[in-house]
């Protein structure tokens, strides 16, 4: 009995060995993937554990790896940025595992990538950075993108010129403060301008990022304030199917219709993706106005994809078109029946308080008025990524041109006002050194070469001009258990040049025109010849410090670089879609920004809450000022145009931001969420010290806002409809007294309430295909309401009016229809 104990004990110890044997020789693959979407999860950590023996997943999600003869560790650990990390054991007759890693659901275990080298957990990045996704943005029903992203980021606020055209503001600063990022293309269309909003198609965006704060480390001069971040829809399936989504929308105010589809294919090594879209509405309505002319728009979008994966990264090459046909509303009205009139005359036959009133059936049209503006913009351009030795290189080529036809010529329909065309060439290269002694560090160049003509015009508020911009920059990560440390260092510098620039008029029919050479004899020089370089050094450093894994804190100090846009160095002449006259100065020093943040994240079970407080001192801060004559009286054109000429000053703002989410485990699909954002700026010349009102308060500053919603979801037992989401949401805006009055420029602003409902169902027609519903009422009681960011409340003529209502009001009530059809 004891001899055949021994035998069997030998043979079983024979077989162990030999099994540990084996696994110690074998070499397994597998593929991982994303839990919830099913698609692959490239670049992901895989290593054995106890070693530092690993490898990553290629562009595919697949990976390979050999166990040494000499170990006898049998688990691998798999980590992924967004991911929670999973550990396997492996087994002797398996050779090929799918892994599937959950999506973390913990906000400060969100992936950022604006900003920063490379994709950074939010709890890592001390910078102020929101990020927003596809469920956020495709269950916010606004008129356009940027009004979506103000409704999910405390801070961003838009400057509004009717429903389609929104200026993202970042903590009280916008224009050319604020970079606009597309596919992480800078945005380049003209964005001095009031009258348009950011050329893209918002069908297509499926994940955003908001930096809040000086972001000219990575971007140069023009992200002072900060960066909007929206990143597309790109193909991700690698199944060699096709599949694809088609959203479809209605809005009752002004009749809106959008209908949008995207088709993506991968096969083999390649991947395709097609989009396109369609919106078009009228005049938009309130219960004081009616309906307000010229405020409609058609607008058109194409475009495509062509992506090449490897192993060791991929490349790909991007085409788009933008075309949107927008009203441009001046406000013009009788002045007994407060009805919109239009412009029929030009000039000083011109009475702008006699014209014509608008018929109801053209203020019901989807037909714009011959006075609109028709704006284009193309891009072409190529996005890399590779493995480079043990770190990695990202470069991009872009092309982008955009075209600006404003027509307010009554009796010339056809000849435009404003006719400019801008090329832009963006370029880029970075490369990200392996991790050596906890610190990741990167070094890039990345700037652009423009080129701005007028064509065939009759209003030049800016000149013709090249620009050539270059920065080159060094950003460090230093990470060390729950301290996090980063920061860069920045050199830029811009050049800008200008020739003469001549006008006169055109015998034919009246109006200026450009002209050159020997027809500048006796012709208006309007724009003198520049030549003028503007340089400036941006640094940034920050900490962060996980507490525990509820708590992290975050500071951040940084210096900003902005070099003076075209308008406010060399502007002189009427926009006619903005209806201002603007005036540069040639003088103008580079802005400079030193700003300090101080954040704290919260994350517990039943409930989140992030705070953030700001301080920005501004050097050389650029403002527009109204000008006015002798008696206090705004200086006129005879269109009632008003002239505007740029100032510089010191700057000085601070205020703060802060969510609350409340999510008890116990009332299981509820939750209440907040968000509460408030800002104090002052212009700090010695002559405004004191003065309130009457110049020590910046203008176009955002009142104290908070924005409440009661959400609940009801999950069925049904395989068909699994759920039903109610939202109660309460929008308010405080008063805002703290307004520029100095030159009639800005007026108090009252509070006001709005109340927005919305219903979201979802439809399983197959296993892993969808239809999501959506019913949403905005402005639920038809408040009649102005915000002191829209451009629309100071379109006025009058002193007084019978109704007592001065200025254009903003949209009223709202119902909004939406299905997204996934397939």
């Amino acid at each position: 009995m004891q001899k055949y104990f021994y035998k069997q004990t030998f043979l079983i110890a024979l077989m162990l060995i030999t099994a540990q044997q084996s696994i110690k020789a074998q070499t397994i693959s597998g593929i991982v993937k994303d839990a919830e979407t099913q698609q692959p999860i490239d670049f992901c950590n895989i290593l054995i554990l106890k070693s530092s023996i690993g490898t990553t997943t290629d562009a595919y999600g697949k990976f390979k790896i050999s166990f040494p003869k000499n170990t006898s560790i049998t688990k691998l650990v798999f980590s992924s940025l967004g991911y929670k990390t999973d550990t396997i054991e492996v087994s002797a007759e398996k050779y090929f595992y799918e892994i599937l890693l959950k999506p973390t659901q913990s906000i400060l275990n969100e992936v950022v990538i604006t900003g920063v080298s490379k994709a950074t957990l939010l709890r890592e990045n001390p910078i102020a950075i929101v990020s927003i996704g596809t469920k956020a943005i495709e269950t916010t029903t606004e008129s356009n993108i940027i009004d979506a992203l103000v409704k999910n980021v405390a801070g961003l606020n838009a400057v509004k010129t009717g429903p389609n055209i929104s200026k993202p503001f970042i903590r009280g600063l916008g224009y050319n403060r604020v970079l606009t990022l597309y596919d992480g293309i800078r945005q380049e269309g003209q964005q001095w301008g009031d009258e348009h909003s950011i050329e893209v198609d918002a069908y297509n965006i499926s994940k955003a990022e908001v930096v809040k704060g000086p972001a000219s480390i990575m971007y140069g001069s023009d992200a002072v304030a900060g960066v909007v971040s929206l990143m597309p829809e790109m193909p991700v399936n690698r199944d060699e199917k096709i599949k694809g989504k088609y959203f479809s929308e209605y809005q009752s105010n002004n009749g809106l219709v959008g209908n949008a589809i995207r088709l993506t294919y991968s096969k083999n090594h390649w991947s395709y993706a097609i989009r396109g879209s369609h919106r078009i509405a009228k005049n938009y309505m309130n219960n004081i106005d009616g309906r307000v002319y010229n405020t409609g728009f058609r607008e058109i979008n194409a475009s495509s994809t062509i992506q090449h994966f490897s192993k060791n990264g991929y490349s790909n090459l991007n085409l788009t078109l933008y075309d949107n046909l927008q009203g441009i509303p001046d406000g013009s009205r009788d002045s007994l029946t407060r009805k919109f009139t239009k412009q029929i005359k030009e000039g000083s036959s011109d009475d702008i308080k006699n014209r014509p009133i608008v018929s109801d059936d053209e203020l019901n049209s989807y037909t714009l008025s011959p006075l609109h503006q028709h704006i284009q913009h193309y891009r072409i351009y190529s996005n890399n990524h590779y493995k480079f030795g043990d770190g990695d290189v990202d470069f991009l080529l872009a092309f982008q041109q955009n075209i600006r036809r404003e027509y307010n010529h009554p009796t010339a329909i056809k000849q435009a006002g404003l006719f400019v065309r801008l090329n832009t060439i963006n370029y880029g290269f970075r490369y990200n050194a392996p991790t050596i002694f906890n610190t990741d560090i990167s070094v890039g160049v990345n700037g652009m070469y423009q080129n701005n003509k007028s064509k065939n015009a009759t209003d030049f508020p800016i000149p013709d001009y090249n620009l050539f911009d270059i920065g080159s920059y060094v950003f460090a990560k230093w990470k060390k258990n729950r301290l996090t440390i980063s920061g860069g260092l920045r050199y830029d510098n811009r050049h800008l040049k200008g020739n003469n620039f001549y006008t006169a008029t055109n015998p034919v029919n009246g109006f200026d025109k450009q002209v050159f050479q020997l027809d500048t004899v006796g012709a208006y020089l309007q724009f003198a010849a520049f030549d003028k370089t503007f340089n400036g050094t941006s640094v940034s450093i920050g900490a962060t410090y996980q507490l525990n894994e509820h708590i992290n804190l975050k500071a951040n100090v940084s210096r900003g670089y902005r070099a003076p846009s075209i308008t406010e160095f060399a502007s002189n002449g009427l926009d006619p879609g903005a209806h201002i006259i603007y005036l540069g100065n040639r003088n103008f020093a580079p802005e400079f920004s030193f700003q300090q943040d101080i954040g704290m994240d919260f994350q517990f079970k039943n409930f989140s809450a992030t705070a953030s407080i700001f301080n920005n001192n501004i050097e050389q801060y650029i403002y527009l000022s109204q000008l006015t004559d002798a008696n206090g009286n705004a200086v006129l054109d005879a269109q009632g145009n008003k002239t505007f000429q740029y100032q510089q000053a010191k700057a000085q703002l601070y205020g703060l931001e802060a969510t609350f989410s409340w999510h008890p485990s116990t009332l299981k699909g509820f939750s209440f969420e907040n968000s509460f954002s408030l800002i104090y700026a002052y212009n700090k010349k010695n002559d405004f010290k004191g003065k309130g009102i009457d110049g020590e308060y910046l203008p176009l500053i955002p009142p104290a806002k908070l924005l409440s919603s009661f959400n609940e979801e009801f999950k069925t037992k049904s395989k068909v409809f699994s759920s039903v989401k109610l939202k109660a949401e309460i929008d308010y805006s405080a008063p805002q007294n703290r307004y520029l009055a100095l030159n009639n420029t800005e007026t108090a602003t009252p509070r006001f309430t709005l109340f927005n409902f919305s219903i979201n169902t979802q439809i399983n027609y197959s296993k892993t295909n969808a239809v999501q519903f959506q019913v949403q009422m905005n402005n639920v009681f038809d408040k009649a309401y102005q915000s002191n960011l829209s451009r629309l409340k100071y379109f006025e003529y009058y002193e007084s009016s019978p109704n007592g209502h001065l200025g254009m009001y903003s949209m009223g009530r709202n119902i909004c229809l939406k299905a997204i059809l996934s397939f």
